[in-house]
């Protein structure tokens, strides 16, 4: 029975350590945690447990993930839209999600003004061909239709 519990207590005592080296180098998510760790065949009722003393010690949160990850995104400038698919995809809450692209406080139009410029250069497409290929850049980069319309007003 104690030999149990001490191989229980050296499993989530490793399962804790990798977590929190995966934890020093970036933020996680936590589904993104539980996946990593799984592939190191780890319990997966341990993970859980291990994850969530991270979570209640402050260490691991999908708020700060989806934080950093908005403002990692757009400064390469990507659009609300794809950082919002990516961030469900990383297993955010659309909660987190909304909270972290409401405080960046981001210019989303000038943003998508300068993603074109830099893709296209200053001056505006003068053909329709052209205008829409520098649409479809923009919607592939994550900004919606109203930031569009912005990146092409004179």
């Amino acid at each position: 029975m104690a030999a149990e519990a001490d191989d229980t207590d050296a499993e989530r005592l490793a399962i804790r350590k990798r977590a929190m080296d995966l934890l020093a180098r970036r933020e996680h998510a936590r589904a993104e945690l539980v996946s990593k760790l799984a592939k190191r065949d780890h319990n997966a009722d341990e993970i859980e447990v291990a994850i969530d003393e991270l979570a209640a010690e402050g260490l691991q949160s999908d708020a700060r993930y989806a934080e950093a990850a908005v403002a990692s995104k757009s400064r390469r400038g990507i659009g609300p839209v794809r950082i919002r698919a990516e961030l469900r995809s990383a297993g955010v809450s659309d909660a987190d999600i909304e909270i972290a692209l409401d405080e960046a406080e981001i210019d989303w139009d000038a943003l998508a003004e300068a993603a074109r410029r830099k893709r296209f250069g200053e001056a505006l497409p003068q053909d329709f061909p052209a205008k829409a290929k520098q649409m479809r850049f923009l919607q592939r980069r994550g900004f919606d239709g109203d930031q569009l319309a912005a990146a092409f007003d004179d």
